[in-house]
């Protein structure tokens, strides 16, 4: 088997529910390199992160050429599984999303983030559309040996405040999930969705693994007990690394001549 049918595999067999995968998600080669050492199993890409990183913000505004210069460096230091949050992938047109997800692959991605919403946040695409988008992905995903991991993250709990969740917003995301499982998509990505309760529920009745986003302070135990088989971290990696330079930072400055 080729390196991208073994990692692939590999990939697959980490999302397990109750046993989740954890991504404590990076920015570049430095930072990849850095969690893998930790003992990481799989690394993950952060849109926000990378952007900010580049001097960009969010929702496709850094190039779609250093995204994929990026994956390169990243792919070139690690031997773990590498998946990229390739945000809404770039492009509406499913045959723009299929050409970007083929030179993901070359530069030795083996799974994907490929979300609902909108580039200018200004809402979703509908379900019909994403799933010919997802169908897309798959599409390409299947081109190599191995199946590309395509993580279909859902933006509809970003697009209600949390303390209005309900399961009624549930019930929507599961209606996403199975249209989304039946394009090809291989998990459900849920950010912005936080009430252990509902998580749970999600987690039972979803037809695809669960994937959430936490940052440090989360109690895995708790997540995993509601059959999580995923977890990023999202940008809090990266906005601790910030804040840990910035201390640093400030004590080299403010650092006077003894007299």
């Amino acid at each position: 088997m080729n390196t991208f049918a073994v990692q692939t595999e590999q990939f697959h067999k980490l999302h397990i529910p109750g046993q989740p995968l954890i991504l404590m998600n990076v920015w570049d080669a430095g930072s990849a390199l850095t969690v893998e050492q930790a003992g990481a199993t799989a690394i993950a890409t952060g849109s926000w992160a990378v952007a900010h990183a580049h001097g960009y913000e969010d929702s496709e505004q850094l190039a779609w050429e250093l995204v994929l210069a990026n994956v390169q460096r990243i792919c070139r230091v690690t031997r773990t599984p590498v998946t990229i949050d390739i945000e809404s992938g770039y492009g509406a047109d499913p045959e723009i999303i299929a050409r970007h997800i083929l030179q993901v692959i070359s530069y030795g991605a083996v799974g994907i983030n490929l979300e609902d919403r909108l580039p200018d946040r200004q809402g979703m695409y509908s379900i019909t559309e994403q799933s010919e988008r997802l169908r897309a992905a798959r599409y390409a995903g299947n081109l190599h040996d191995g199946q590309l991991f395509i993580n279909a993250r859902t933006d509809l709990f970003f697009q209600h405040p949390t303390d209005s969740h309900s399961i009624q917003h549930v019930d929507q995301a599961l209606e996403r999930a199975h249209a989304y499982a039946e394009a090809g998509a291989n998990g459900l990505f849920v950010p912005g969705l936080s009430d252990l309760s509902l998580i749970e529920a999600l987690c039972k009745q979803s037809p695809l693994p669960i994937n959430v986003m936490v940052n440090h302070e989360v109690d895995l135990n708790a997540l995993a007990q509601c059959g999580v088989s995923r977890i990023s971290y999202g940008p809090a990696p990266y906005l601790q690394a910030l804040q840990t330079l910035n201390v640093m930072a400030q004590q080299v400055y403010n650092w006077s001549p003894a007299k």
